[in-house]
Formats: structure tokens, sequence, C-alpha cells
């Protein structure tokens, strides 16, 4: 399963999400998140605080067309 850190938070894909829109998981410690790709959005949230959520909705913009090139280069290659 494809990994990207960034800033200390695994962005994770997932294989059994292949029939879903392009998402990553945000893993740092139990936190976890699910972030649909596009348009970027909270999918769910569990154990992050708001400043923190809004954080990784900012790295999640702000590193959007890296985290779709390995979407679709894990998805279709």
């Amino acid at each position: 399963m494809p990994t990207v850190l960034i800033d200390g938070y695994k962005f994770r894909f997932y294989s059994s999400d292949l029939n879903e829109p392009p998402h990553v998981h945000i893993i740092h410690g139990e936190n976890v998140a699910k972030i649909w790709l596009e348009p970027v959005s909270v999918e769910y949230n569990r154990g992050y605080n708001p400043p923190e959520l809004n954080r990784i909705l900012r790295l999640t913009l702000q590193n959007q067309a890296k985290l779709l090139e390995v979407w679709n280069g894990y998805f279709n290659p």
C-alpha cells in the first residue's frame, strides 16, 4: 500500500478502495481521517482535534497534485 509521508503524517492508500473516488487516509498515532481529493473534503475524522484537522486539510491541498499522481499510479497503472 503506498504511503506518502508529509510533515509526520502518513498519507496512505489502500487497495480495497479501488472502487471509490480518489482519497487518502491520514494516520498519525491512533488518529485517522479519510480525505477526498477531488474536491478536498473530510469524509470522516477519528481523533484529530479541529486545529489539527485543518492542518491536515491544508497539507492535503498543498500536496493534492502529488497525492492524485500516487493514487492514479497505484489504481490506474
